[in-house]
């Protein structure tokens, strides 16, 4: 495992121009870090804090780059705590692309993770023990 895409949940439904807390990114990146400490981790939310500020021009070009990125990876890990349109064009994408998808998630029978995941897990103690695995195969 070379890089991993930390999808997840940022609007999802909220009306506002607000999102969601984004420190499960923190903590999904640590834990990809523990296992493989080389891989390069990419987030689209580290990489743009300010989003909800983009113009509409620049926010096309950010969000067709993300998906991109999504489609290049070796594994996106989703966490969807709920559902969200963004996460799973991401997820789409990285689909049609062959890249491992595994879903941080309670929503085991939203077709979108349970079609297009490879691994739905419970909680950020499945991913750690999921990645300990692969570390293990690898």
């Amino acid at each position: 495992m070379n890089s991993f895409f930390i999808a997840g949940i940022m609007q999802g439904s909220l009306t506002e121009n607000e999102m969601h807390r984004q420190d499960y990114r923190q903590k999904i990146k640590q834990i990809i870090l523990k296992h493989f400490p080389q891989a390069q981790v990419i987030c689209p939310y580290e990489d743009n804090p300010n989003s909800l500020e983009y113009d509409d021009g620049y926010g096309w070009e950010v969000f067709q780059d993300i998906l991109k990125q999504a489609a290049q990876v070796d594994v996106l890990i989703a966490y969807l705590p709920e559902a969200s349109m963004g996460t799973s064009l991401e997820m789409w994408e990285a689909y049609k692309n062959g890249v491992g998808i595994w879903s941080i998630t309670p929503l085991t029978k939203n077709w979108v993770v349970k079609f297009l995941s490879q691994k739905i897990l419970a909680s950020y103690q499945e991913l750690d023990e999921h990645l300990a695995q692969v570390k293990a195969r690898a």
